[in-house]
């Protein structure tokens, strides 16, 4: 920079002498002799900008202003990725997150989102919210055809990412629209032939199996790519929404299957409520047998203890004994004639039976005997 100024110097310096002496490129036409053309003067050029120091400060600015124009750096922020392109062609590996400087206008860095994003598969209602800035976008519900050819749609989410790894690459093969030559033509074709192997009717019943194919078949399809493009997140089975004709025949059915429950459910309660009568009757008829059981085995044995008792006695009689017992039965009589000579005793024959006294002052009795 300095030879420059010095040079610029040296050359106004030059200038300057030539004009005082008169010489170089300057002539003039005097009293109207004749001479040659007037030569116009070259332009004074002033090569000190004002001084040294002034120089340098302007140099700095314009090497400033060229940085800022030219921008020969760039910064990717963490979960980006920075796809160098130089002269057209595609660097193979990611620029990481950072800063990076560049050749200016040889150079161009595109910045690409290696976030988790979302596509939303949804109704025509839902469709509208979402954005790509913000990372989730929302598409129509997949319509596909059942078993039978009836419409069937199909509300998705699939959360994805593009591969850090291999952003470059997916970049250079698929563009910048990399998720809709990608993701959504893959969604669409698995949910078609998975959802196209049942019965509208049966797609409620086996959700959970459908929801497993389809996650199954998408990561798999993806992950086949060149390079692995995408990184799959998840799959989620939203809503399967089934037509109109298909819908009210199935809660027909339902209802018909409800009605079927009740009906068993009810059979079911009359059953155990004769079972239960049953079991209180053969228990009320259980203890009605128990009790006369036991009465019938009370009075058995109280016969039979009375017949051992009276065959016990009839052994321990002994004619001693009972002439024993007569001998007393006649005291007492003596000693009741003693009060009441009136009354009367009958003897019966052979004394083995006792006496029959009767008091004769009872007027009853003694009006019946004289009878």
């Amino acid at each position: 920079m300095k030879d420059n100024i010095t040079m610029a110097s040296d050359m106004n310096d030059y200038f300057n002498k030539k004009k005082s002496e008169g010489g170089g490129y300057e002539k003039k036409s005097s009293g109207g002799s004749g001479g040659g053309p007037n030569i116009p003067q070259m332009p004074k050029m002033d090569f000190n900008f004002g001084g040294g120091k002034a120089g340098i400060a302007y140099f700095i600015i314009a090497v400033v202003l060229i940085l800022v124009l030219a921008k020969p750096f760039t910064i990717i922020e963490e979960g980006q990725r920075g796809i160098l392109s130089t002269n057209g062609k595609y660097q193979d590996q990611a620029l990481l997150p950072g800063l990076h400087f560049i050749i200016p206008i040889i150079q161009k860095v595109y910045i690409v989102d290696t976030k988790v994003r979302i596509i939303n598969y949804a109704s025509s209602i839902e469709a509208g919210g979402g954005s790509a800035s913000s990372g989730i976008d929302a598409k129509p519900a997949i319509t596909v055809l059942d078993k039978r050819g009836l419409p069937v749609s199909i509300e998705l989410t699939v959360q994805y990412r593009l591969s850090s790894q291999f952003a470059a690459q997916t970049i250079s093969n698929w563009g910048f629209s990399w998720e809709d030559k990608i993701v959504s033509p893959v969604v669409r074709d698995i949910v078609r032939n998975v959802v196209g192997k049942y019965d509208a009717e049966t797609l409620p019943q086996v959700r959970n199996v459908i929801a497993a194919e389809i996650e199954s078949g998408i990561r798999k399809n993806v992950s086949a790519l060149e390079n692995s493009p995408a990184d799959l997140q998840s799959v989620q089975l939203r809503e399967i929404l089934l037509p109109p004709k298909v819908k009210e025949q199935i809660e027909n059915v339902q209802i018909a299957k409800q009605q079927v429950q009740r009906a068993e459910q009810e059979v079911l309660r009359a059953e155990q409520e004769a079972l239960k009568r049953a079991a209180e009757s053969r228990g009320i008829a259980e203890k009605a047998r128990i009790e006369a059981q036991g009465l019938a085995d009370a009075v058995t044995i109280e016969a039979d203890a009375k017949a051992k008792a009276n065959y016990l006695i009839s052994k321990s009689l002994t004619q001693d004994l009972l002439r024993l017992e007569q001998i007393k039965v006649q005291g007492k009589f003596n000693d009741a004639l003693k009060e009441n000579k009136d009354a009367k005793i009958f003897l019966t024959p052979g004394g083995s039976t006792p006496n029959i006294w009767v008091d004769m002052k009872d007027s009853q009795r003694k009006a019946t005997l004289a009878n």
